[in-house]
Parts: C-alpha cells; sequence; structure tokens
C-alpha cells in the first residue's frame, strides 16, 4: 500500500551567530512545505513547535541550547491585565479586514517605517518590494493578511497603521509576522492591540490557541510574548502550562527589561526570523 502522505524530509542548517543571544550560534532543522498536505504537515509541525517562512517550516536545533522557547495563548481562558484592557480600549476604533495574502505598496511602506524604527540594521532592512512580496504571496497554507485601518466619517478606507501575516492551523492562528506604526502620535501599544485582536478572532470561531512563535529568555526584544495569561509553553514533554507564579516573575523581568538605561521604555517587538534570504539559506544546505 502506498502512504497517503510521504513523510518529509529534514535538513539542518550550517551554524551561524543567534540573532537573540550574543555571542551564541543557532541552528535550525528545516523541511519544505508543499503538495496538497500542505496544510496537514504545517498543522503538525506547528504542535511540535515549528514555524514557517514561506514555503519552509523550522525549529531551533541548536547544539547545548534551548533558550528558544514555543510560546502559545489559551484564547478561551485568556483574561487580559490592565494595561492590555487600556490598549484595547484605546484602538478599539481601528478597522479591521481580514485580506487575501496579497502584497501591496501600503504594506510595504509601513513595513519599512516599522524597521527603520525597531529593527535598524537588522536583517529585513534590506528588503526590497518583491522580497515583501515573496514573503506575503508565497504560502502554500491557508494564510491572510489582517489589515488596521483608522476609521473615516465616509467609511472609506483609513490609513493604514497596523498589518499581520496570519497562518490558519486546525487549533489556532499562528502570527507569522506582524508590523505597525511605530511613531502614531495618538495610537501607542498597537503590537499588543494586534495580538489581542487575534486572541479575540481566534476564540470567536473555536480556535484554541494563538501561536507567538519563540519566547527567548534573556532576549529584551523577546520579553513581550510573556505577558499574555494564560499561556502554555512546549516542553520536553509537550505542551505545559506556565505556572502562574512563573509566569508573574517572567512578565516582572520583562517589565524590567523594557526600561532602558535613560528611563525610557525599549522597543516593543522581536528579531523575528530572517525572512529576507531565508529561502536562499534553507535551498544552499
Amino acid at each position: 500500500m502506498t502512504a497517503p502522505v510521504r513523510f518529509p524530509r529534514f535538513f539542518v542548517t550550517s551554524p551561524s551567530p543567534c540573532p537573540y543571544l550574543p555571542g551564541r550560534s543557532e541552528r535550525k532543522v528545516f523541511t519544505e512545505l508543499k503538495g496538497p498536505n500542505s496544510d496537514e504537515l504545517n498543522d503538525a509541525l506547528g504542535r511540535i513547535g515549528f514555524r514557517r517562512s514561506q514555503t519552509v517550516a523550522y525549529r531551533p536545533s541548536c547544539v547545548g541550547c534551548t533558550a528558544c522557547v514555543s510560546v502559545r495563548v489559551v484564547t478561551e481562558e485568556f483574561r487580559p491585565s490592565s494595561t492590555q484592557k487600556r490598549i484595547w480600549k484605546r484602538n478599539s476604533d481601528l478597522v479591521v479586514n481580514v485580506c487575501r495574502p496579497w502584497s501591496t505598496p501600503e504594506q510595504f511602506e509601513l513595513l519599512q517605517r516599522y524597521l527603520a524604527v525597531r529593527h535598524p540594521g537588522g536583517g529585513m532592512a534590506t528588503m526590497d518590494e518583491m522580497d515583501f512580496a515573496d514573503m506575503v504571496e508565497h504560502s502554500p497554507v491557508k494564510s491572510f493578511v489582517i489589515e488596521y485601518r483608522e476609521p473615516t466619517v465616509d467609511g472609506s478606507p483609513g490609513k493604514l497603521v497596523g498589518a499581520c501575516l496570519t497562518d490558519e492551523q486546525g487549533d489556532g492562528l499562528s502570527m507569522i509576522y506582524s508590523f505597525y506604526d511605530p511613531q502614531h502620535e495618538t495610537r501607542s501599544g498597537l503590537g499588543t492591540f494586534i495580538i489581542l485582536d487575534h486572541i479575540q478572532r481566534a476564540a470567536r470561531v473555536g480556535l484554541s490557541y494563538v501561536y507567538l512563535g519563540y519566547w527567548v529568555e534573556g532576549s529584551e526584544r523577546m520579553q513581550y510574548k510573556v505577558r499574555y495569561r494564560p499561556m502554555e509553553k512546549l516542553g520536553r514533554d509537550g505542551w505545559e502550562r506556565f505556572e502562574p507564579s512563573e509566569q508573574a516573575s517572567a512578565i516582572g523581568r520583562a517589565v524590567t527589561a523594557r526600561q532602558g538605561s535613560d528611563g525610557s521604555a525599549a522597543p516593543e517587538g522581536s528579531l523575528k526570523d530572517g525572512v529576507h534570504g531565508a529561502q536562499e539559506r534553507y535551498a544552499h544546505v
């Protein structure tokens, strides 16, 4: 008999400098997502800590380091903090639209402004419009772009202030890449609002989780992910709930990490996997 789904072939990248923790190196194990069963494969891999980058599913496989921890928010039990409630109220008038995964010049211009402030000099800073189109449109699974726009009096499309490339998996929404206006004069917390919207959106349609990718203890820009409760993390024995006291301590450390030496808040966001150039790296391993 012929198996309905061929077991995927996995590969490992060569070591390279870790983008999260200085002085360390990273490796990734990866496989290609292709064929009629791409959604099922992406679902299965997502439940064991893989992330998608265009047509590749990957997860860290670093020698002697397990700092990258997959985390997901439990949507039906989620309870926002007082700060999250204020951010939701402040931005709840935004007009949210679910769009097909098709890139636009408006999205790319917003991404450029986001990168210039949040990740200057990062691996994605050299992206051109074609690279961005590849990032959004080269998806073999069920994906969409969620846009967040300013409201208008006449109902016409308002200014784009946020967007997120999102995969819909069997048990949840996986936030692949989000970006937003980092210097909006009146709307702070847009990154948090986008996550809160995904949590509510998933809960409304009966999806149990929102996958936030990797939380890295000690990486300042990855600490924002731990602030959503309740949360599960992937360990050796599978997914397990953060103990309330453990998560409270992690949130406390995250708040401390966000305070710069001059007392100002450190930028929200993350050093996300190198979407620009990622396919070339995987293809030549």
